[in-house]
């Protein structure tokens, strides 16, 4: 048996620029972190004691014989790509699905992980990535970017730039005290709206060409957000934050709704400095910035919405049991 932990991620800055149509032609940038949330997927051979040779358990039960009767697209393609038959799969998870935290990349690098495992396989982070991209965005043809991939095979906080050649993953190494100053100044808050960010990402994409000139300046804000994050005054984050979200809404009309911007403008009137929803938008969790004397006073005006403490994540995904029996 083997149980594997995959941490879910935070963008912050260069969303968008992280599909194929637009880093192929113009490279791409992001940056973005793994935080200590988590999917966990429990993964075993199936013994032949059964009327079902597979088991599969999510918010549902599917039992079958074949992958190809499975209806859980990422579950059905990774099972046809790596040939695996005779399991039993279980996925339970620290925050809800479809809230724009790469939840459902954190679930296909898990699982990708583990069918290898099983075969006594240990592919690096890199080869993970790739392959849950290959089986998100070409296998079950998902629309969206490929960063979510990569920030939870990976872990930590991280730069990473796109280009038709692959992608380049850059440690953004602050000291312990700047970390922790950072930390303290981001507050995760469940909207409570969950999405299909699929519906949004296809729009998006198909947005690309008319939404160049945003694009192009989005991606800018990814060296002055690293500048800032080495160096400067960790506030500018926070504002830099408030300049993003304010191009993303205008990448497509689903990005935003009226309760998710009066969420947002809620939150500046309390001192927030800035903020985005994370993942392509249309609900799940926001983030904001705010600086530890204004918390109080932003927490008073959302009252009612869940807040969800955090640290960030640096081992990205790891098998955290590996039972006798499996291997």
């Amino acid at each position: 048996m083997l149980i594997i932990r995959t941490p879910f991620r935070m963008s912050f800055l260069g969303g968008g620029t992280d599909y194929k149509e637009y880093y192929e032609e113009y490279g791409g940038s992001v940056i973005s972190a793994a935080f200590d949330k988590y999917c966990y997927l429990t993964i075993r051979e199936l013994p032949p004691f059964f009327e079902y040779k597979s088991q599969l358990t999510y918010s549902r039960i599917e039992r079958f014989n074949t992958a190809d009767e499975v209806e859980h697209p990422l579950v059905r393609e990774a099972l046809r790509y790596m040939g695996t038959e005779n399991i039993q799969i279980s996925y339970d998870a620290d925050l809800p699905a479809r809230s724009g935290i790469g939840s459902s990349s954190s679930f296909a690098v898990g699982l990708l992980q583990g069918l290898h495992a099983l075969r006594g396989e240990y592919p690096d982070k890199m080869t993970l990535a790739k392959e849950a991209i290959m089986l998100e965005r070409e296998l079950c043809s998902e629309a969206g970017g490929v960063q979510d991939q990569i920030a939870v095979a990976y872990g930590g906080f991280n730069r990473i730039d796109f280009s038709k050649d692959g992608f380049n993953v850059t440690p953004l190494e602050l000291s312990g005290e700047r970390t922790e100053k950072l930390r303290s100044s981001l507050l995760l808050l469940f909207t409570g709206f969950t999405h299909f960010s699929g519906i949004v990402a296809r729009q998006q994409q198909d947005n690309i060409s008319a939404r160049l000139s945003q694009l192009h300046t989005m991606k800018a804000f990814v060296d002055d957000g690293e500048k800032i994050l080495r160096s400067g005054d960790l506030d500018d984050f926070g504002r830099l934050l408030d300049d993003t979200w304010k191009y993303k809404k205008t990448l497509s009309d689903k990005i935003t709704t009226d309760g998710i911007d009066l969420i947002y403008n809620k939150a500046l009137s309390a001192g927030a400095l800035g903020g985005k929803l994370l993942g392509a938008g249309g609900g799940g969790f926001m983030l904001l910035y705010v600086r530890p004397e204004n918390r109080e006073s932003v927490l008073s005006v959302l009252d009612g919405f869940k807040t969800i403490p955090f640290s960030f994540d640096y081992d990205g995904t790891k098998i955290i049991y590996k039972g006798s029996e499996s291997l």
